[in-house]
């Protein structure tokens, strides 16, 4: 659903990646970590160290590759659409490789990764299910696919995902609204099947 018709604030709105270009440099410090980090830690479906080869799809500045690391994920590689997003992600040293591209058509290896990822960054997208067909491209037998989205939630209530820009201005990023069932009719078209889900 365009997000457009609940839009309560009326905040200026901008592309994606003109929004996460300005955006990148202070992200880190305005994103709340309880947003995706803790629920990622509940996960008990997926084993971690386990883990040979992921893919974070919109890795943005790199934490959750840097997170991912951090629990015994041998390799990592991160793409994303804004390389202002991609610099910070370089610097944190998780990733393996980085690539500006496009999650909906990677271009990577087909049955390459034993884990893809996908975190706060669901609502940009206009329609599911090339994210999830791509995902289940990139997948080997076996792959799991973790999608951590800005809860509809708050879109539906008129909050889209913004920031602050340098001169104070609150600025809003294109969003749609995805209830749980678009992600599960999504999910299923691609062959995927739901282990475990959290809020």
């Amino acid at each position: 659903m365009d997000f457009s018709r609940f839009d309560a604030r009326r905040y200026r709105t901008v592309p994606v990646r003109d929004g996460y270009s300005e955006w990148a440099r202070s992200y880190d410090a305005t994103v709340r970590g309880e947003m995706d980090i803790p629920l990622l830690g509940r996960i008990q479906s997926v084993s971690w160290p386990e883990i040979g080869q992921a893919i974070d799809l919109a890795c943005g500045t790199g934490r959750i590759g840097a997170w991912l690391k951090s629990r015994g994920v041998r390799d990592v590689d991160g793409v994303d659409l804004t390389p202002a997003m991609l610099e910070m992600a370089q610097a944190k040293g998780a990733y393996r490789r980085l690539k500006v591209t496009n999650v909906l058509d990677t271009g990577l290896d087909t049955e390459a990764y034993d884990l893809c990822t996908q975190v706060l960054a669901d609502e940009h997208l206009a329609d599911l299910r090339p994210l999830y067909r791509e995902a289940a491209r990139l997948a080997k037998p076996g792959c799991s696919f973790v999608i951590v989205g800005y809860h509809p939630y708050f879109l539906l209530s008129g909050i889209p995902t913004h920031f602050d820009s340098a001169t104070g201005e609150p600025v809003a990023i294109e969003s749609y609204v995805h209830l749980f069932s678009d992600h599960v009719q999504a999910a299923h078209a691609a062959h995927w099947s739901l282990a475990e889900m959290h809020e």
